[in-house]
C-alpha cells in the first residue's frame, strides 16, 4: 500500500530517533536547554541536537552548530552537561559534529512559528525572486506579514541570520536563512 507522507523524512526520522525508549527520558530533559541567541528555541527545536545514547553508564550528546564558527556551541556544551548533572547524569560527554553539516530542515515546525512569534523570519517564509536563484529575497515581516521586503546586509545578528526591512511598516528584523 502506498502511503502519503504528513511530514518531511527528516522531521520523521528526528521523532523516531527522539522516541528510542532508552534514551527517550534525556531528549525530554534536553527540552529545557535554549538557545542563547535565540532563548525562544529549544535546542531540540533548532535542530543541533542530533543524537542522545547511553554507552557503559555514559550519556553522549552529539550537537551540530548552524555554523561551523557559531559561538552559542561552548553556551550549549555547558547548558547540556548541567541540565543532565542536575537530573542526576553526572558521567556525560557533548561531541560537535560538523558532519552531515546542519540544514535548516532540522529546525521543528514548532521552533518555526517560535521564531516568528519572536520577531525572526523563519527560514521557510522566503519567495523566490523571478529568476528562482535568491531563495531570501522577500522573507516574510514577522511583524505585520507584508512581503514587501528588502535584505539590507547578508548578515544579521549572527552569521546564521540576514538582516531584512519591510518596506511597509518600516520595521528591521532577522531571517534566518535556509541552508
Amino acid at each position: 500500500m502506498n502511503e502519503i507522507s504528513l511530514m518531511p523524512e527528516e522531521q520523521y526520522q528526528r521523532l523516531q530517533q527522539r522516541n528510542t525508549a532508552d534514551v527517550k527520558d534525556l531528549w525530554d530533559l534536553l527540552d529545557a536547554v535554549k538557545d542563547p541567541e535565540v532563548p525562544v528555541l529549544s535546542i531540540w527545536d533548532l535542530g543541533i541536537l542530533r543524537n542522545i545514547s547511553r554507552e557503559d553508564g555514559r550519556i553522549i550528546v552529539t550537537i551540530t552548530p548552524t555554523y561551523s564558527g557559531c559561538p552559542a556551541m561552548d553556551n550549549i556544551s555547558t547548558d547540556v552537561k548541567k541540565a543532565l548533572n542536575e537530573a542526576g547524569y553526572d558521567d556525560v560527554i557533548v561531541k560537535m559534529s560538523l558532519s552531515p553539516a546542519w540544514s535548516s530542515e532540522w529546525m521543528s515546525p514548532e521552533g518555526r512559528k517560535k521564531l516568528r512569534n519572536y520577531g525572526i523570519a523563519p527560514p521557510e517564509d522566503a519567495d523566490l525572486d523571478d529568476d528562482g536563484l535568491t531563495p531570501d529575497a522577500h522573507a516574510q515581516c514577522p511583524h505585520c506579514s507584508s512581503r514587501n521586503t528588502r535584505r539590507v546586509s547578508e548578515f544579521g545578528s549572527t552569521a546564521c541570520k540576514a538582516l531584512f526591512q519591510c518596506n511597509d511598516c518600516n520595521e528591521p528584523f532577522d531571517y534566518f536563512k535556509k541552508i
